[in-house]
């Protein structure tokens, strides 16, 4: 009820009366002005006047759909969203409401994660709306073997879009992490329900510090971990981010999904690498390699150099990179 009397709101710039929302919504009086005080308790800054009725005069900084919308020129992603306050996890919540089923290009978008899940089991600080933690849902015909994949594409519109709207560089430690001067800004975990050569649906989850101070993240990740805010010395409006985000997913996707393969940004997902050239370690339960990166192949997987000369494959999974010295 609050997201259409909020539209109601910012359809009609001057004040537009609560009979006169009653009337187009078919809802109470009651109904309206206990909306109303859940947008303001929301942030929402709206003028009451008796004879006047209300006014939208700012609006805050979350991340609800009708807010992100307008900034989306996507055909299918983004289309169908779920925007929570408070969620465990994104993913997890994905992954309980796909089995039900679900529209193609899904998103699922919270203010809050209580148990953030990065890759290899860690935990992924996610504060209320300090972030952008949404998870994409998709039904790609594709093989499960190519599910890799659209973690690197996912990486080249994250970049992109933070490239837009920051006016920073940031890079990719691959397979999924986003790096900006040498710390981890933004982590993305795809996972997959599949049956033999078939996928049944693809989740790919993205958790981007965007407006985190030094004090939001744990002693032992200050170290490692940054955000947008930090980096940039200003705050970033999030909702204009996530939208480049979607609006970039959608395009990189497309010409995946059209062409079966990565030739189409491959390239510029090497000139993002920000391993590629280094030497680095690559570790796993049972691997532990050091050596030079050089290149990733068009199947996404990291060419690895190592003191003998010879060259290793590395597919991502459950395996870890990290720079000679520390993180990257």
């Amino acid at each position: 009820m609050k997201e259409k009397i909020l539209l109601e709101l910012k359809m009609h710039p001057d004040y537009i009366s609560g009979e006169e929302i009653s009337n187009r919504l078919q809802v109470s009086r009651t109904a309206i002005w206990k909306s109303i005080n859940q947008l303001k308790d929301m942030g929402y800054v709206i003028d009451s006047q008796t004879r006047k009725g209300y006014k939208l005069l700012e609006s805050p900084d979350i991340l609800l759909p009708l807010e992100m919308k307008k900034n989306l020129n996507t055909v299918f992603i983004g289309q169908s969203f779920q925007y929570l306050e408070q969620v465990d996890s994104t993913n997890l919540y994905a992954k309980r409401i796909a089995e039900d089923g679900f529209e193609n290009g899904t998103i699922i978008i919270a203010e809050e994660q209580l148990k953030g899940k990065g890759r290899l089991g860690r935990l992924w600080v996610s504060p209320k709306e300090k972030g952008i933690w949404m998870t994409i849902m998709l039904k790609p015909k594709i093989s499960p073997a190519d599910a890799a994949k659209v973690t690197l594409l996912a990486a080249c519109a994250v970049c992109k879009a933070i490239e837009e709207t920051c006016n920073v560089h940031p890079k990719i430690k691959w397979p999924n992490d986003i790096v900006l001067n040498g710390k981890k800004l933004c982590g993305i975990l795809t996972e997959m329900s599949a049956e033999q050569d078939e996928i049944i649906y693809l989740i790919v989850g993205i958790g981007i510090n965007v407006n985190l101070e030094l004090q939001d993240f744990p002693q032992e990740l200050q170290e490692i971990a940054t955000s947008l805010r930090i980096e940039t010395g200003n705050p970033v409006i999030r909702k204009d981010l996530a939208a480049a985000i979607i609006n970039y997913f959608e395009s990189y996707y497309k010409a995946f999904i059209e062409t079966g393969g990565i030739e189409s940004f491959i390239q510029e997902y090497k000139e993002k690498s920000a391993v590629l050239g280094r030497e680095v370690r690559v570790t796993s339960s049972s691997l532990q390699l050091t050596g030079t990166v050089v290149d990733i192949s068009n199947e996404g997987q990291l060419l690895l150099r190592l003191e003998d000369g010879s060259i290793k494959e590395i597919i991502s999974g459950e395996v870890s990179v990290r720079g000679m010295d520390g993180y990257i």
